[in-house]
């Protein structure tokens, strides 16, 4: 299947969930966290390297565009319960991390609370297109 422009459509799809009532800072970093769990855990999606044509080198990235959401903290709960129905892992971000030092404190951050009643900031998840529609439907795109 083809878009629009012609270019082939891709079988997967990228979607970051963020809380609506985030700050800019708070919406960029969790943004930037999730979907470093995403590439992480999709070494496929990051292509090769940059190059100018000076021949300085630049990192590579994610091989296809990240939809950016924002919807209500009951929302990400829902998106949350839908992403694992669907054997889709997610990426999370909960309100506690912004106040923890460092990786360690965050992975005990979120082992300290049942996954139901995580106070969820910010979700990410990759899988085929149709499932990740259904995980964030009700979104609305982040301003």
């Amino acid at each position: 299947m083809e878009t629009a422009d012609g270019l082939p459509r891709r079988a997967t799809k990228i979607a970051v969930l963020l809380r609506e009532d985030l700050a800019p800072w708070q919406a960029l970093n969790v943004t930037s966290f999730l979907v470093s769990g995403i590439t992480a855990s999709e070494p496929g999606l990051v292509g090769e390297p940059y190059e100018d044509a000076d021949g300085t080198g630049y990192l590579p990235m994610i091989r296809q565009p990240v939809l950016v959401l924002a919807g209500t903290g009951e929302l990400l709960r829902t998106a949350r319960t839908r992403a694992l129905e669907r054997d889709l892992t997610p990426a999370v971000f909960t309100a506690e991390l912004f106040s923890t030092p460092g990786d360690v404190q965050n992975r005990a951050a979120v082992k300290a609370v049942a996954g139901a009643e995580l106070d969820l900031v910010g979700l990410a998840v990759h899988g085929p297109r149709n499932a990740v529609d259904k995980v964030v439907k009700g979104a609305r795109m982040h301003p």
